[in-house]
């Protein structure tokens, strides 16, 4: 780790702050598995390259809210081994986003090109022999695989307490369960080519909402000793909030600049995404254009074509219904923060983090 300071336990919450000591745990980390990886050769140089590069950068949120979570419970016993803890969350996270850039088919993140494609340009400019588009899809699920793996020996090894590890260790494993199986859902969705609100709730709910906000609480708060009380508050802040956060990224997905997303414009509709703005606009929109924005969804969209599926959407009222339910499920979501017996210094960092994870742009 860094020398620098953890973030404090006071009254401060230094955000960047508390970023850079998670980037810090996370390049230790990945400079202890070079090692390890270093007889494999080049190739394995490679495959840690983009790992580094896939985990640099980014919100932090996960790993926020764990750390706040714990905070909300008790003071940690070692601050360095409980930013080692949250960054755990992270490398979860970034194996969720090459997966699910591979099951999506798209081309960029962050502003640069998603690991299957980062691989395939590898493969075509070295002119190697089989299938490129192959080669990317292979490397970006070993990879996934390998970030999955990794944030467990993060958290097993983070150094806090074993018993409070082996509980939050319990939390993680329903989350990662949680949301393999909800982006199945996800896929299944898109494949069959429908999905009403409840079906598209469901797939928000536990492809992302649980594991970007209540989950990561939870595993906070185990690793600081929560009791079943402490934890199902958690939850009822957690749970509404996390719902409320996909839905902005929903938003984002549709209407977002790709200057600030990183993303191609409408790249929701392009990969054919069923969401629950998606649900609500077929319900909304008038017969013919309910069907033009059903036929279009999946298919390669040029801007003009984007601009009109957008205006579809808003005709239909989904915008406005979709931006109502986020002001709702946030305020559920502080109003029972507020009436909970969590740490008061905790609700209040914890409502800023909620106003952030809500209200974005990116």
């Amino acid at each position: 780790m860094s020398d620098s300071p953890a973030p404090a336990a006071s009254t401060t919450w230094d955000a960047d702050g508390f970023r850079d000591q998670v980037q810090a745990a996370l390049e230790q980390f990945l400079d202890r598995q070079a090692d390890r990886l270093a007889p494999l050769g080049p190739d394995a140089e490679r495959l840690l390259a983009e790992a580094r590069a896939v985990v640099a950068g980014g919100k932090r949120l996960r790993a926020a809210f764990c750390w706040w979570g714990h905070l909300a419970v008790a003071a940690p016993v070692d601050e360095q081994a409980l930013v080692r803890a949250c960054a755990a969350l992270e490398l979860l996270h970034a194996s969720a986003l090459v997966h699910d850039d591979l099951m999506d088919a798209s081309d960029t993140r962050r502003g640069r090109p998603a690991t299957h494609r980062a691989f395939e340009r590898e493969h075509r400019s070295d002119a190697w022999r089989g299938d490129p588009e192959q080669y990317g899809a292979a490397a970006a699920i070993l990879l996934g695989d390998l970030l999955l793996s990794w944030s467990d020996e993060l958290l097993r090894s983070c150094g806090l307490p074993l018993p409070r590890v082996v509980a939050a260790l319990e939390v993680l494993d329903l989350c990662r369960t949680e949301v393999i199986a909800g982006q199945f859902l996800d896929v299944s969705v898109q494949a069959r080519g429908r999905a009403d609100v409840d079906a598209a709730m469901t797939v928000l709910r536990y492809k992302s909402a649980k594991y970007s906000i209540e989950r990561p609480l939870q595993v906070g708060a185990a690793l600081a000793g929560a009791d079943a009380a402490a934890m199902d508050q958690l939850s009822a802040f957690g749970l509404p909030l996390g719902e409320a956060f996909q839905l902005r990224d929903d938003l984002l997905g549709v209407y977002g600049d790709p200057a600030t997303t990183g993303k191609p414009a409408g790249d929701d509709l392009v990969e054919g995404k069923r969401t629950v703005l998606v649900a609500l606009a077929l319900d909304g929109a008038d017969g013919d254009d309910a069907a033009l924005l059903d036929r279009a969804l999946g298919r390669p969209l040029d801007a003009d074509q984007v601009e009109r599926l957008r205006s579809i959407i808003t005709g239909s009222g989904a915008q406005a219904q979709v931006e109502e339910v986020i002001t709702a499920l946030t305020r559920r979501a502080t109003d029972s923060l507020e009436r909970s017996g969590l740490d008061p210094q905790a609700r209040t960092v914890l409502t800023t983090l909620a106003a952030a994870a809500t209200q974005r742009v990116v």
